[in-house]
């Protein structure tokens, strides 16, 4: 399965985890990636997510943040989309890195957003251009997802790098 490797760094830019996936789409200065949970389960809010659960991971070199949409391991079942706000992408032909600001957005499948780790992103030692463009981002996130029951992913993937969706 593995086309690439994922690398989530912390704010300094250090490594915090490492996951492979398979390309699906990718352009330039994006990419729509389909990797597995590589950890224990680990229930969050209300979700578990699964040792092997599928996610469809959609990065970009041109926005502060990616979406992974959540499917269960078992039946494939709609689990909901996790959020990151981060600085863009850096997208290169066999590795994906993202520098993560901490302020996350978990989607539900009904529609419910709660936004996570306020306070952890508050900590940040970051500068106000930094904090104000992932603000903007979390805003940006949440309009995404309205409504819900019309979210595809792949179209937001296409519509966000100006290429129409077939």
């Amino acid at each position: 399965m593995t086309d690439v490797v994922v690398l989530k760094k912390n704010i300094k830019g250090e490594e915090t985890w490492r996951y492979e996936g398979k390309v699906l789409m990718s352009r330039p200065d994006a990419a729509l990636i389909e990797a597995s949970f590589n950890r224990a389960d680990l229930p969050f809010h209300g979700i578990t997510f699964r040792e092997g659960d599928r996610f469809l991971e959609a990065y970009f070199t041109h926005q502060w943040f990616n979406i992974f949409e959540i499917h269960d391991c078992d039946d494939d079942h709609l689990k909901g989309w996790y959020c990151n706000v981060t600085f863009p992408s850096e997208i290169k032909e066999h590795e994906i890195g993202w520098r993560d600001l901490a302020l996350d957005l978990l989607v539900y499948p009904d529609g419910r957003q709660l936004v996570l780790d306020e306070d952890e992103f508050a900590a940040l030692s970051i500068d106000e251009r930094t904090r104000q463009m992932a603000r903007l981002a979390l805003e940006k996130l949440k309009k995404i997802f309205q409504p819900v029951d019309e979210f595809d992913l792949v179209d937001v993937w296409r519509r966000l790098n100006g290429a129409q969706a077939v």
